[in-house]
C-alpha cells in the first residue's frame, strides 16, 4: 500500500488523507484546504501534484506499456474506441422556426449518459472554426439542454434560440466537424411514478420539456401541458409534444391561432397564466386534469414566465391546487459548467416561510430548484448582467457576416 508522508512544506502538500479499516484515501484540487476557493488555486494543484501522481503510479503505466508493446492491435483497438464513442461530431443542424436550431451531434457515450433534464457544454474548435476575413468565429462555452438522445444510434439533440454570437453560430457548423461537447451534467430531474404533472413551457423551454414528458409518461404519470409562445410560427416539435403528453393547452400572444390536431388539446390566445385560469374556471371545457389533483408543477422558460407561476399559485389560482411540489427549471448565467467551481451560477434562495436568505443554489449542479425559494428579482438582474456583451457580440457577428457577403 502506498504510504503518504507529511509535508515539510504546506504549499507542496497537495495530497491530503486518512486511513480508515485498512483504506488509505487520497484527494487533491479544489477540495485540499490548501487548493480551496478558486479555479487557479485548483489548477495549480494539478501543476504541484502531477508529477508525483505519475511517480505513484509508475509500475502500472510501465507495466501498461509493456503489454502494449507486445499487443499493439489492442492499444490500436482501445484508442479506436475512445475516439468513436468521446469525439463529437456534427450530425446536422436543422432550423426548426426563423430564431431557433436544432443540433443534432454523434456522441455515442454523452447520448448513452443522458437522464432528461440534464445539460452539456458545446463548444467549436478554432482550429477549425469558420474563417470570416481574418475573423474566426470561436463559439464561447454553451450550455445546451439535451432535447433527445438515440443511444442505438449514439445521437443527441440539443436545441438554441439564437439570442447571442454564440447560439448564432451553431447554424454555421457543418456536417462531420469535431465539437467539443461535455456531460451530460446537472442533476437529473425527479421523475415520480403515478403523479398528476403539470408542465409550463415557455419558448425555448419546451425544448427541454420532450424528454422530460416522455420520461413521466414511462413512469404512469398523466401529463397536462401548457405550451407558451409569442406566436405561432415559433412552434417546434409539436408530434414530440402529442406524443408525450395527454393533453396540450397550446398558448400564443399573437399570429394565427393554433388548430389542435388531437379532440382533447386546446389553443387559447394569451398568456399561461390566463390559460391556465380560464382552464381552471372551465372555459377551455371539461378540465381533463382538474388543478385539485395535480401533484407537481414542473415550469421551464424565461424567468419571469416561471416567476409568474410562482406568483399565480398564491394569488389567482391560490384556491385551485391541493398540497403539490413547485420547481423551476433555473437557468443562471453560467461559465464552467463543472458542478459547484467558478460561482458564476449561483442562486440566491430564501425560506418562503421566514422569509430570510438561506444557503444560495449552484444552478449547473442542479438547476431544478423550488419555486417558492428562489429569488427572482435577483435572477433577473444577474441575466441582465451579460446584455451588453451580449449586444457587442452580436454587432460585431453581423459586421463580419456583412463583411463576408460584400467580399464574396
Amino acid at each position: 500500500m502506498p504510504v503518504l508522508q507529511p509535508a515539510e512544506q504546506l504549499e507542496h502538500a497537495f495530497f491530503t488523507s486518512y486511513h480508515y479499516e485498512g483504506r488509505l484515501v487520497s484527494f487533491f484540487g479544489d477540495a485540499h484546504p490548501y487548493y480551496a476557493g478558486s479555479v487557479v488555486r485548483a489548477m495549480a494543484s494539478a501543476r504541484n501534484g502531477y508529477r508525483d501522481i505519475a511517480r505513484l503510479f509508475s509500475e502500472d503505466v510501465e507495466r501498461a506499456e509493456r503489454g502494449a508493446a507486445a499487443d499493439p492491435t489492442a492499444l490500436s483497438a482501445f484508442f479506436e474506441s475512445l475516439r468513436r464513442n468521446y469525439r463529437a461530431r456534427v450530425e446536422r443542424v436543422v432550423r426548426l422556426t426563423p430564431t431557433i436550431v436544432e443540433l443534432v451531434v454523434r456522441a455515442p457515450a454523452a447520448a448513452r449518459k443522458f437522464q432528461p433534464g440534464q445539460f452539456y457544454r458545446l463548444q467549436n474548435y478554432a482550429a477549425t472554426a469558420p474563417t470570416v476575413g481574418e475573423r474566426k468565429l470561436i463559439m464561447e462555452a454553451l450550455a445546451m439542454t439535451g432535447a433527445w438522445t438515440d443511444p442505438d444510434a449514439g445521437l443527441l439533440s440539443m436545441i438554441a434560440l439564437e439570442v447571442g454570437a454564440s447560439t448564432r453560430m451553431i447554424a454555421h457548423l457543418t456536417p462531420g466537424e469535431e465539437v467539443v461537447v461535455m456531460g451530460p451534467t446537472g442533476t437529473p430531474t425527479h421523475i415520480p411514478e403515478n403523479e398528476n404533472v403539470l408542465l409550463c413551457g415557455g419558448g425555448l423551454g419546451n425544448a427541454v420539456l420532450f424528454s422530460i414528458a416522455h420520461a413521466l409518461q414511462s413512469r404512469g404519470c398523466r401529463v397536462l401541458y401548457f405550451a407558451g409562445y409569442r406566436k405561432s410560427a415559433d412552434i417546434f416539435k409539436t408530434d414530440a409534444i402529442e406524443a408525450a403528453t395527454d393533453q396540450v393547452v397550446w398558448c400564443t400572444d399573437a399570429g394565427e391561432p393554433v388548430i389542435p390536431r388531437r379532440p382533447q388539446d386546446r389553443h387559447y390566445r394569451g398568456t399561461i397564466i390566463e390559460a391556465m385560469v380560464a382552464y381552471h374556471q372551465g372555459l377551455l371545457g371539461e378540465p381533463l386534469v382538474p388543478f385539485e389533483q395535480v401533484q407537481r408543477i414542473i415550469a421551464i422558460g424565461s424567468d419571469g414566465m416561471m416567476n409568474a407561476v410562482k406568483q399565480a399559485r398564491h394569488t389567482v389560482l391560490r384556491s385551485a391546487f391541493g398540497p403539490h411540489v413547485a420547481i423551476g427549471s433555473i437557468n443562471s448565467p453560467m461559465q464552467c459548467m463543472m458542478k459547484e467551481i467558478c460561482a458564476q451560477c449561483l442562486q440566491k434562495h430564501y425560506d418562503p416561510t421566514t422569509g430570510c436568505e438561506v444557503t444560495p443554489v449552484f444552478s449547473c449542479f442542479n438547476q431544478d430548484q423550488e419555486l417558492d425559494r428562489v429569488d427572482f428579482d435577483n435572477l433577473r438582474d444577474r441575466l441582465a448582467m451579460n446584455s451588453v456583451l451580449e449586444k457587442l457580440g452580436n454587432s460585431w457577428l453581423e459586421y463580419l457576416l456583412s463583411y463576408e457577403q460584400t467580399v464574396g
